[in-house]
């Protein structure tokens, strides 16, 4: 107790980063009850709190909230660290889970930590033990940048030491943290719930499939056959994100399949997310408590811990947590998805009642350790020693250059891409900034503008745009000719093809959008569309001659494989194309023309970046440095005196031998190029990629060979292209396509760039 009031003393301002109430998730409830209980130590006005939010999150946090940090803007994360470095926070705790931060696996948190200026300690409530490449990464570099990384079992500091490489120093062990609740026979709170009378069995949290609730109805027939005075409460509102993408479907059929087996009168479901003093009642309520979770890796398990901590007598699969939580005869495990011996172990315990006591006895003396006031005072401990480290060995401020986000780089405006697309799809051209229905659609632009929306929507998680993905993603489902297995390409607004089959080019692009629409795919019924679209168009392409759909094909290939990368007949057709495309690039390369053809045209650097993708994965190195070589050449030819973007213009192109042609320079030569740099900063973390792509990104915003602004601040859209006289005024598809897909690549490169070229220094 002394050494705690001396390391209070010590503490003065906290600051805690998570979810937050009355926000809906676990990890909103553990920030909520921490920052209470460290307020009763260090005083409510010295733990602040900064509730990372969702984007259509229309939330009334109470006032301990200081800031909200939209998880999908880097510069909110930026704005948050600023706030806590001024007001001279004393140590912040973050509460870390991979789906709650922005970018890929939320790698947005790296920004916050490196711009800190104070001692960082990060709870974990997951660690796993075989995390992808980037998940292991983020753990790592959080290792780097924290003074403490906070597990809640033994299990994980074993994981962190030997996965991830963490020194055993920066690791410290805190329960998981539950209220304090006096051990009280079941049978005291039931009459407040209708349950007096009835055995009482508990599950709860936020509902969704992966609960396993289905294994325990489907075990209950077996225990109301001994125990009919059974009931089952089913406890807690269907997890936000399964609402949204799903709705109600689980909990229905869940309710569907009680009411088809006659069990309605021994189940009660509430789809309620109740205050802790109503969910303390229930816990206090149940005679057992059930988890079925199917799922080994949960390295935590704040239900758990919370009935434990009540005296429950528990039964649960064998996942991590309740394995080392439920040792010593201090509960029950069955295997995963195994009903009937669920069943076997129910009726065990409900039977001998000494044996259940023993058992529930046994949990709640383990668990008072874990009540928030002891687990506060720990975190406390753990504060004063980081600070009294931070002051005897004090870190250096190194900000390492890399590519950030500059000021003058716009946010992300879809209104043109909105206003030129109705409900059958994106029209073609503009005149001006006002669609043009005399020339109708084209899939070309379709597929684009798919690939713009679910980039967008798997950067900013932004719901708005779903609609969008449905009208673009059914307009190139239409476009695809069952009889020819080709894509169409042209329609008139009266929505009439004007072909039989488009070009090879267009087939391409189009399998490029649904590989990417397979990777990013929002939902099950868009990732089964997709999926089917794609398999069936992909054959096709055998036959093929054009260099540029092999390369579109095989960018398409490469995102399809990230969602199902044991396809042996996509990757045969991914080796097929990319020895196709490389043997053309030895048959005409030469020392200064680092060229598959005669003549640069068009989508040029899409070559070098298919090269790149497939030098990186099927591997093959001297395919790898192809990509980058023929890359650099197209960024060199392409730079004038002073060392602006000078494209290739479409009025001419650039034949072997003769000068390009100056104009008229395309926005999609810019979009290729900066997927292309994008992909080799991606790979090798170097520098120069990144200032590639600010150049290039550039070009739109007036450094060019006329100094004139493409993109359109007022309406969101860009100019079609460069003339001698200056920008084409109207804003067609292809060209605000070609600026949106650039910007989003920059926008969601930027939230790596730091990361990425950290990690390759590390390596």
């Amino acid at each position: 107790m002394a050494k705690a009031n001396r390391n209070v003393r010590k503490v003065g301002k906290v600051a805690l980063f998570g979810t937050y109430f009355p926000r809906l998730c676990g990890i909103a409830t553990f920030t909520k009850d921490l920052r209470d209980a460290l307020s009763r130590f260090i005083g409510p006005e010295n733990a602040v709190v900064l509730a990372m939010d969702e984007e259509s999150s229309s939330l009334d946090y109470p006032s301990d909230v200081q800031f909200q940090v939209s998880a999908h803007k880097q510069i909110d994360y930026q704005t948050a660290a600023d706030l806590l470095n001024i007001n001279q926070i004393d140590v912040t705790i973050i509460q870390h889970e991979f789906g709650i931060y922005g970018g890929a696996e939320g790698v947005l948190i790296l920004n916050l930590l490196r711009s800190l200026r104070m001692p960082i300690i990060c709870t974990l409530h997951t660690v796993l033990k075989e995390p992808s490449k980037i998940q292991a990464r983020i753990i790592r570099e959080m290792g780097n940048l924290s003074d403490r990384l906070v597990v809640m079992s033994q299990l994980g500091m074993e994981y962190l030491k030997d996965i991830y490489d963490i020194p055993p120093h920066k690791i410290s062990f805190v329960p998981h943290g539950i209220p304090d609740v006096p051990f009280v026979d079941p049978s005291f709170h039931k009459d407040q719930f209708g349950l007096e009378g009835h055995t009482t069995l508990l599950t709860f949290g936020l509902l969704s499939p992966g609960k396993g609730i289905e294994v325990m109805l489907n075990a209950l027939p077996g225990v109301i056959k001994r125990h009919p005075d059974v009931k089952y409460v089913i406890l807690g509102a269907t997890h936000p994100h399964v609402l949204r993408n799903e709705g109600n479907a689980y909990r229905t059929s869940l309710g569907l399949w009680v009411d088809n087996n006659g069990l309605h009168d021994h189940v009660v479901f509430q789809n309620r997310f109740v205050s802790l003093e109503e969910l303390c009642g229930y816990i206090g309520a149940a005679d057992l408590y059930i988890t079925p979770y199917p799922n080994v890796a949960q390295i935590t398990s704040g239900t758990l811990a919370y009935a434990m901590g009540a005296g429950k007598a528990v039964i649960s699969t064998p996942y991590w947590y309740a394995e080392e939580m439920l040792a010593a005869d201090r509960g029950r495990l069955f295997p995963f998805q195994d009903s009937e011996a669920l069943c076997e172990q129910v009726n065990d315990l409900l039977d001998n009642h000494r044996e259940r006591n023993a058992m529930r006895k046994r949990a709640y003396l383990h668990c008072r350790p874990m009540i928030w006031e002891k687990v506060a005072r720990r975190y406390l401990d753990i504060a004063a020693e980081v600070i009294e480290e931070r002051r005897n060995s004090p870190r250096l401020i190194i900000a390492p250059k890399t590519f950030v986000l500059p000021d003058a780089i716009p946010e992300i405006d879809l209104r043109h891409l909105r206003t030129m697309t109705d409900d059958t799809g994106i029209y073609q051209h503009a005149i001006y900034t006002v669609p043009d229905r005399n020339h109708g659609y084209c899939t070309d632009d379709n597929a684009r503008a798919l690939i713009a929306v679910l980039r967008y929507y798997s950067l900013l998680k932004d719901d708005s745009v779903l609609p969008l993905v449905t009208t673009y993603l059914a307009f190139v489902q239409g476009a695809f000719n069952r009889g020819t297995k080709r894509f169409r390409n042209f329609m008139s607004y009266d929505r009439n093809w004007h072909e039989e089959m488009g070009s090879e080019d267009s087939h391409c692009r189009t399998l490029w959008a649904l590989g990417e629409t397979v990777a990013l795919a929002p939902n099950d019924g868009v990732l089964g569309y997709a999926t089917r679209l794609f398999n069936d168009a992909l054959p096709t392409v055998g036959t093929f001659t054009s260099p540029r759909a092999w390369a579109f094909t095989l960018v398409g290939i490469h995102a399809y494989l990230q969602r199902f990368g044991g396809d042996s007949q996509v990757r045969r057709v991914r080796d097929l194309l990319s020895q196709k495309l490389y043997a053309l690039f030895e048959k005409m390369a030469t020392g200064d023309w680092p060229w598959c053809e005669d003549l640069v045209t068009y989508d040029n650097a899409k070559l070098s970046h298919a090269l790149i993708l497939c030098g990186q994965w099927v591997p093959d190195e001297d395919m790898l440095e192809k990509g980058v070589r023929s890359l650099e050449w197209l960024l060199d030819i392409q730079t004038n005196r002073d060392g602006n973007v000078r494209l290739i213009g479409c009025n001419g192109w650039h034949r072997q031998g003769d000068e390009p042609a100056l104009f008229d320079q395309q926005p999609l030569e810019i979009m290729s190029l900066v997927d292309a740099c994008a992909e080799a900063y991606r790979y090798t973390g170097e520098q120069r990629w990144g200032d590639e792509i600010r150049r290039l990104l550039g070009w739109f915003l007036g450094k060019n060979d006329l100094n004139v602004c493409l993109y359109d601040y007022k309406t969101g859209g860009c100019r079609d292209g460069l003339n001698p006289q200056g920008a084409n005024q109207n804003e067609g598809a292809e060209s605000t396509l070609s600026w949106l897909i650039s910007l989003i690549t920059v926008h969601d490169l930027a939230a790596m760039a730091k990361t990425i070229a950290e990690w390759k220094n590390n390596e």
